[in-house]
């Protein structure tokens, strides 16, 4: 499958430059190049790269292009990027919980990390993640890593990554620069439709660039398509569908006839899918027999989008599922991501 072979080089390509949360222009100037060579017209806003073909209009696909990683904010002080984009700590009145914190404490330790200049992406550095704890005073999560002394606080760093293939899988940080290889990759399949690649998402601030378009450009019969990478706790339970569909999030119900047409899309590809929210539906209706507590159906950046369009933008999300989300080694079948470039393809009008 060559074209499929093309995508998983350009995905080794991206997955190796840094795109923190709330840091992402440098990873804006990697894509644009790679759009422009493609064919693509690209158009940056703040928060925002835009690629569009000839038929801008008839077609609207978004992925959100921000990963995890850490700010400097202090002398050999790194916090987690996500919390101060999102001004999540007690300081700000609104708290990290604890259960996160030490999740995220233990989850990167001996890390190799790379420190970059924000909007240039020059290399700064390079080091590993010695140590993680709580300060007590500000109740907040703090790293140490060893030979980034030097930085200045404002500098972001990046986990140092590249694309693991073995056994059929593809593992690293997806999330989500997964499905954004897929929208460049569709540029050089002839799409001539309208791409958005999104920053800030893990720190819930990306739908509001994304909807301040619509609400410049857009129309009332916008509808939107959002990809990103969906979270299973096993292999077993991931390999039941090649693609994840959702009704709705915990925000809002997205629209029911686009999602009926992916759904149909994938019985007529013979491809399984599985509804996300229904799932965790069934995961709260047993634990609420075990007297456990039920899970959220999630926030995602289409929910949040749908919350607050009064009716602008409307549409459906269609999802990779993974295993081992948020870390270095989230993890997707090659079937399922070929699955999903199938279906969308036929999305996109290119089949």
């Amino acid at each position: 499958m060559d074209s499929f072979n093309e995508f998983i080089d350009l995905l080794k390509s991206l997955i190796r430059q840094p795109s923190v949360v709330g840091a992402e222009h440098s990873f804006f100037r990697v894509l644009q190049r790679e759009l422009e060579e493609r064919g693509a017209r690209v158009t940056w806003y703040e928060g925002l790269l835009v690629a569009q073909g000839e038929r801008p209009d008839s077609t609207f696909l978004s992925s959100h292009i921000d990963r995890h990683g850490l700010i400097c904010t202090g002398p050999n002080e790194f916090q987690f990027a996500a919390f101060i984009a999102g001004r999540m700590t007690t300081l700000h009145g609104n708290d990290v919980s604890d259960e996160l914190k030490m999740t995220l404490m233990n989850r990167f330790e001996n890390t190799p990390v790379l420190a970059y200049e924000p909007w240039s992406g020059a290399y700064r550095g390079s080091g590993t993640i010695d140590n993680a704890y709580i300060c007590e005073f500000r109740n907040n999560l703090i790293f140490e890593v060893n030979g980034l002394e030097h930085l200045v606080a404002g500098t972001p760093v990046g986990f140092q990554d590249k694309l693991k293939i073995q056994q059929g899988l593809l593992s690293g940080q997806l999330d989500n620069v997964l499905t954004a290889a897929m929208l460049v990759h569709l540029f050089s399949l002839g799409y001539q439709g309208t791409a958005f690649f999104t920053a800030e998402e893990e720190s819930g601030g990306s739908w509001r660039y994304l909807l301040e378009w619509f609400r410049r450009f857009g129309n009332p019969t916008n509808q939107l398509y959002v990809l990103d990478t969906s979270p299973y706790k096993n292999r077993t339970e991931a390999d039941k569908q090649l693609v994840v569909l959702r009704n709705r999030d915990e925000n809002a119900e997205f629209n029911a006839e686009a999602t009926r047409q992916l759904a149909q899309l994938c019985y007529e590809l013979d491809i399984p899918y599985g509804f996300k929210d229904e799932y965790i539906e069934q995961l709260n209706q047993q634990a609420k027999l075990n007297g456990q507590p039920k899970q959220s159906i999630g926030r995602t950046e289409l929910g949040r989008i749908t919350a607050n369009a009064n009716g602008l933008v409307h549409g459906t999300t269609l999802q990779i599922p993974t295993t081992g989300y948020h870390t270095m080694d989230e993890t997707a079948s090659i079937e399922a991501c070929q699955a999903f470039l199938t279906v969308l393809k036929k999305v996109a009008k290119l089949d």
